[in-house]
């Protein structure tokens, strides 16, 4: 197999984390690429950054919109990345066990979205920043948060082995992470955090309300679907022409076929259910590779 064809293979292949993550590596590394550049030929290395980031001045946002989504695939440093896309795999792993792919886009760019917001409405309501000067946010950790909080919330008891500590429940982890954005407010890139504790509330109150039969992200897949129909290029498809044949009775054959179809949902829909009770009881290790693979396949088909 051919360099270009184990590329392409291993993007099609690719779940929606790995995407998220290789997108917002593949950002940070031309960003640093431009900077490195704007240095050798002495231009201003900000110039792009500055239409990216999110501003907490409304009137400056008006003119950039799309920064509420854009400024999420920028980060300041190393460890910023990097913390960020390790917190991201470890939850989306777990949340794509349960939710679709599009869901888990949702609880991403929902989270973003609401953790700007958050940060321009306390930029300018809190006394505390009334004499910061221009400031501007930037980094995927809303979304993270949201991703992270979200599945919390939905598996709260179950126990995850982290390397130095041992099993823990998952919901201790996301409320520590919640409680160190609280800490650190006052001690600097007080923005930051809010923004953290914006998506964090996203991703709390999505699972809440799903949990009560309330898709508040439906909304928000849709225009995801009408963006992407307008890249897509997919041929229409022949129609089907049914054929019937003297003799025999179709009406009975289409009724067999989806009454087959029917059984093979509700099999696979016993087995997942299965599958969940025993994670609730025994944790996410306790599953065979087997059943793992077969919960994965099925998250990715929902």
């Amino acid at each position: 197999m051919k360099a270009l064809d184990k590329f392409k293979y291993k993007l099609q292949t690719a779940t929606v984390v790995e995407k998220l993550i290789a997108i917002n590596v593949l950002l940070f590394v031309l960003m640093y690429l431009f900077r490195t550049i704007a240095f050798l030929f002495q231009f201003p290395s900000n110039f792009f950054m500055e239409w990216l980031v999110f501003p907490k001045e409304p009137g400056e946002f008006i003119f950039k919109p799309w920064s509420i989504i854009t400024y999420a695939f920028l980060h300041s440093g190393i460890w910023h990345i990097l913390s960020n896309m390790l917190i991201l795999y470890f939850s989306g792993i777990y949340f794509l066990n349960y939710f679709s792919p599009k869901r888990l886009l949702n609880y991403f760019f929902l989270g973003v979205i609401l953790g700007a917001l958050v940060y321009m409405l306390s930029y300018n309501l809190f006394p505390a920043f009334a004499a910061t000067g221009r400031s501007y946010l930037m980094g995927a950790s809303a979304g993270v948060m949201a991703v992270l909080v979200g599945i919390a919330t939905y598996i709260p008891n179950m126990r995850v082995r982290l390397m130095l500590i041992g099993s823990i429940k998952f919901w201790y982890i996301a409320a520590f992470l919640v409680l160190l954005d609280v800490i650190q407010i006052p001690m600097g890139n007080a923005g930051g955090h809010l923004a953290h504790l914006g998506g964090a509330l996203l991703g709390y109150f999505y699972t809440t309300q799903l949990q009560k039969g309330n898709d508040i992200g439906a909304w928000f897949e849709k225009i995801m679907d009408s963006f992407a129909s307008m890249f897509s290029s997919s041929p229409k498809k022949a129609k089907m022409k049914t054929v019937y044949r003297k003799g025999k009775d179709n009406s009975a054959t289409r009724k067999r076929s989806t009454s087959a179809t029917r059984m093979n949902k509700n099999e696979k829909q016993k087995r997942i259910d299965n599958i969940l009770d025993k994670i609730s009881k025994s944790g996410y290790d306790s599953l065979s590779k087997e059943e793992k693979d077969f919960l994965f396949k099925a998250g990715k088909e929902d």
